[in-house]
């Protein structure tokens, strides 16, 4: 018996699908998140809105291909909020002495290690690379770490298991945030030199007269 095919998901350009609403409302989350912590100080809340922030994650992604409505739009919204919710959540933790400062200079410099790669990407004619899981992962668990580690500090009674199982999570999306870089200038690398290798191989232009 022959085995069908799976359905190609074709990529629009639409804008209001339900997958990029999902993605919009993430976004506005973040200045709420960011006033609850640092301006309000109601650290319960804050909990409250950045676990609904990085537990929906994967929701916009997952109705995206399960309603096969992928869209250009989304494909950038998705990582740009992952990046945004990190980015907010790294700045008011150092205000706020959450996290000490070079948890974050660590996330940061990782982050403009990327940004060097793909800048140097795009010189070559390239655009990004494919995200690779274990990127992915890392995201996933930076992203459950965080709200753990400000329910440590935000009721008191939790401590005891909330401080070390926020940090042992976020220490592991730190090393595999690390790996995925290190993985991803690895793939930039052996790309520039195909490239290289191409253009020597490449036969000489002849001019006519």
């Amino acid at each position: 018996m022959s085995q069908r095919p799976a359905p190609s998901i074709e990529t629009s350009n639409r804008i209001f699908t339900l997958p990029n609403v999902i993605s919009f409302l993430r976004l506005a989350g973040v200045p709420l998140f960011l006033y609850l912590l640092l301006v309000a100080e109601h650290d319960v809340a804050a909990v409250i809105v950045l676990a609904i922030g990085g537990s929906t994650d994967w929701v916009d992604g997952y109705l995206a291909r399960r309603m096969n409505s992928v869209s250009r739009l989304g494909e950038l919204l998705d990582p740009f909020a992952d990046r945004l919710y990190i980015l907010a959540t790294l700045i008011g933790f150092t205000v706020r002495d959450v996290v000490p400062w070079w948890f974050t200079g660590a996330l940061l410099l990782r982050e403009a290690v990327m940004g060097v790669a793909l800048l140097v990407l795009r010189r070559h004619g390239y655009g990004p690379l494919p995200v690779h899981y274990v990127g992915k992962t890392g995201t996933f668990l930076l992203l459950a770490a965080f709200p753990i580690i400000l329910l440590a500090k935000a009721v008191p009674s939790w401590e005891s298991w909330a401080y070390p199982t926020g940090w042992g999570l976020a220490w592991w999306a730190l090393a595999l945030y690390w790996a995925a870089a290190v993985l991803y200038l690895i793939q930039v690398t052996q790309l520039l030199r195909a490239d290289r290798a191409d253009a020597r191989t490449a036969p000489p232009r002849t001019v006519e007269p």
